[in-house]
């Protein structure tokens, strides 16, 4: 099977995002090809000009990839906290640590109107995704994303350290309907000019307080790093999340593309 994702408007600069699975059994016989060549013919005609695909590092679906032109932008580790095996003192200890000259607000669901064109901008601190991420952050996109989880039946978390009106830094994580089992870590980001002052880290604690008194169903939080971002990467790894996998972002040109053979 392919399956292709086409996200925003037809002819959007966004790239489309395909997936393409094939039994063990069936491999090695040209459909991976022929499949790719129909998700080509289906970017075409949805006028893309680039498709990004995420695999597991390791795994067969690399060496397809780069025999058809994809070229690796990005490593993501995905990384794994339990809940359970988080000391107490330990969030104590960095909520304690606040850096001087910051409050924190949190919100659940959609974000207030008064700190919504604030979290746009604070979105655009975000480098990870930048290449091809395409459509920028406005207080109607932040909104619309919060709206989509909710539509899903799941809840979106918000803790964001404020300096004056100003969103410094922010961290969200999804929780499962029901409060319970496996939240995800979506955005976390802290401004370029408030960076060096753990503002990241202090968020975050404060994300596993609110959680711990608000949903203490929730067992584990998973998250995906960029390989190359060193400083969130060893924010997670003091709070206790740990390595469970490594998948790599793939990004062709559709002109590079197989043509269907039909």
């Amino acid at each position: 099977m392919a399956a292709l994702r086409l996200p925003g408007e037809p002819g959007a600069d966004r790239p489309g995002e395909v997936d393409i699975q094939v039994r063990p059994e069936h491999r090695r016989r040209g459909l991976g090809a022929r499949l790719l060549a129909a998700a080509a013919e289906g970017l075409r005609a949805d006028g893309r000009s680039s498709v990004i695909a995420q695999v597991l590092a390791g795994t067969p679906a690399v060496p397809f990839l780069e025999s058809h032109g994809f070229e690796c932008v990005l490593t993501l580790r995905g990384m794994l906290l339990r809940l359970d095996e988080v000391p107490a003192e330990r969030v104590a200890r960095l909520l304690a640590e606040a850096p001087a000259g910051y409050r924190l607000a949190r919100w659940r669901g959609v974000v207030p109107d008064e700190h919504a064109d604030a979290l746009a901008r604070a979105k655009h601190a975000m480098a990870d995704f930048a290449e091809y991420e395409g459509t920028p952050w406005d207080a109607h996109r932040v909104r619309e994303m919060a709206e989509i989880v909710a539509k899903r039946g799941d809840d979106l978390y918000t803790v964001a350290a404020l300096s004056g009106g100003v969103i410094a830094g922010f961290t969200e994580v999804v929780v499962p309907a029901g409060c319970a089992g496996r939240a995800a870590q979506y955005d976390t980001a802290v401004l370029p000019e408030h960076r060096g002052r753990r503002l990241g880290i202090w968020v975050k604690a404060a994300m596993l307080r609110w959680l711990g008194d608000e949903c203490p169903g929730v067992r584990e939080i998973e998250t995906d790093n960029s390989g190359d971002n060193a400083h969130m990467l060893a924010v997670n790894e003091e709070l206790g999340f740990r390595l469970e996998r490594e998948s790599l972002e793939y990004q062709a040109a559709v002109s590079a593309l197989p043509a269907s053979g039909r």
